[in-house]
């Protein structure tokens, strides 16, 4: 289609300049009046047409200019009240505009722009919140999980950190020389003993002759937990909370 009358596509909606209407149809009424004169058929401003006002151009003393941003509806109503050939030429023009807009092909890339674009503002509301999350609620790591923790542990509840049993962390301790077996008891190496890495409990039971015996459970403090943590982590080993992280 021949572009007759430049077109602006403004919030999803084509519109036409006032004085560009006026220039084409070549009216002989300056265009303020001319203007006044087309409004006086029932045309409303905000609806029909906004008042624009921009600096003239053409003037030495940068005076502004009053110009009108029309709806196509308006923009062709008023060429057909010119009754001209040139109001005619509008007219169909605007027409003919309106069938291509208002095509389905149009209808359908508009809608799917539209929803492209709240696809896309969902999109980065999401990851907005997300960083949001992450900032108030940080991924905990090992040392985090440690230090909230002030009782002492069993070697099965560190051991469980990883998803393996306390058989394998009594080995690996064994084999890296931090804890030897004596009397069916892990024991610390001299070495690590007086480091504050585990507390003995004595715990009291009844044995299958019908008297009382005792017997020493080793258990490790928070300390002795981190000690094994760095222990393991040299070693390529790390905790479950952490494993995401490496792979």
């Amino acid at each position: 289609m021949t572009h007759l009358i430049k077109v602006t596509y403004e919030n999803e909606r084509p519109t036409v300049m006032g004085r560009d209407l006026h220039n084409f149809l070549e009216v002989k009424t300056e265009y303020k009046k001319w203007f006044e004169r087309m409004s006086e058929y029932g045309f409303a401003e905000n609806i029909d047409f906004l008042k624009v006002t921009q600096k003239c151009l053409t003037s030495s003393t940068g005076q502004n200019m009053t110009d009108h941003q029309l709806t196509i509806e308006m923009a062709k109503e008023i060429s057909m009240l010119q009754r001209n050939e040139k109001g005619k030429q509008a007219r169909q023009y605007f027409i003919q505009l309106e069938k291509e807009w208002n095509s389905p092909e149009k209808v359908m890339a508009r809608a799917l722009k539209i929803a492209d674009e709240k696809i896309q503002c969902l999109e980065t509301e999401n990851l907005q919140q997300k960083q949001m999350l992450a900032e108030f609620s940080p991924k905990a790591s090992y040392y985090d999980v440690v230090l909230q923790t002030p009782d002492v542990v069993s070697a099965t509840q560190i051991a469980k950190d990883y998803g393996k049993s306390a058989i394998w962390l009594n080995n690996i301790l064994h084999e890296n020389k931090v804890q030897f077996k004596q009397g069916g008891v892990w024991l610390l190496y001299q070495k690590y003993a007086d480091k504050g890495y585990t507390k003995s409990k004595t715990e009291v039971y009844n044995g299958s002759d019908g008297k009382q015996h005792s017997r020493i459970h080793t258990y490790w403090t928070q300390k002795g937990r981190l000690f094994i943590y760095d222990l393991l982590k040299r070693v390529g080993i790390y905790p479950l909370i952490e494993q995401d992280n490496i792979a």
